[in-house]
Formats: C-alpha cells, structure tokens, sequence
C-alpha cells in the first residue's frame, strides 16, 4: 500500500453540499470533515499493509466509514450504500459524484484486519486525540473504555458547526 493524503472533497460535490444545506445545519459527515480534515491518514495503518496486492480502499477512508456507520447505526450493506447515494459522505471521503464506493463485503473484511494486525484502538485513538485537540472532549480526568462518550462528541460536531 502506498499511502496518499485524501483528496479535498470534489468540488461539484461541496457545491450541491452546500446549496442542499444553505441556511440549514450541515449533516455529520460534512461537520466532520469541514472540523477535523483527514481524520484517519492512511500512514497510521501502513504497518499492517504489504507493499504488493490490488490496490483497495484506503483504510483511513474505511475506518471513518465505520465511524459513521456506528453513529448512524447502520448494517454494512446500509453503510456501503451510503458512501454511493450520499452526497455528504462522499465530501467527508473526499469522493467524486461518479464514485462507485466498494461491496458492503469490504467493511467486514476491513474490521477482520483491524484485528488481525492489532489496531482495534488505533481508530478510536486517532479520534479521541483530534477530539481532543478540537476541545471537543476534555484530557485527563476519569478515563472511560465506552466509546459511547465519544460518539456523543462526534455527534455534538453537529451543534458547534452551525453556530
């Protein structure tokens, strides 16, 4: 795997983002990527990558997949159908509109590697880190293994983007 920086998001794609939410709050996946960028950068799980085999999906883009189908309490198939139909998704991926995302199959083979290679927490560490920093949720203090407090401040980008 060579990893690469994500594309900014398409520009025909922010436009109609855009004009589809204008005078509206924006939805997640847009407050996500407009607050925190390139949320999961593919270097962070090239370790557990060979340096041969199909080129795939970046596993940056499939972990914040699985970010956001968590937070919406989607199925696999519902997942992978939304990173194809919704345009809000495909600016967080930084996806083009003639994207034609990947087989639902793929999360589940992706959170299989997560595990294989040990990086179960690289995930949710990326995100609390960035969290962090945005002043989303506080450092040090009591630590929590839930990661329901966490999701709850992904979701709370949603009331900070609009004000």
């Amino acid at each position: 795997m060579e990893p690469q920086s994500w594309p900014e998001p398409d520009p025909v794609v922010a436009r109609a983002v855009r004009a589809k939410n204008y005078g509206r709050q924006v939805p997640l996946p847009v407050a996500v990527r407009d607050r925190l960028g390139e949320l999961f950068p593919d270097e962070e799980f090239a370790q557990a990558f060979g340096a041969t085999g199909p080129a795939g999906w970046s596993p940056g883009r499939l972990a914040l997949v699985t970010v956001f189908q968590m937070a919406e309490n989607l199925t696999d198939r519902q997942a992978a159908e939304a990173v194809r139909d919704r345009l809000s998704w495909a600016y967080a991926l930084g996806l083009e509109l003639t994207d034609t995302g990947f087989d639902f199959t793929v999360l589940s083979q992706f959170r299989t590697w997560v595990v294989e290679h040990h990086l179960e927490e690289k995930v949710l560490d990326l995100l609390l880190k960035r969290l962090t920093e945005q002043g989303l949720v506080a450092a040090g203090g009591k630590q929590r293994t839930d990661s329901t407090y966490i999701v709850s401040a992904v979701r709370d980008l949603m009331g900070l983007v609009g004000r």
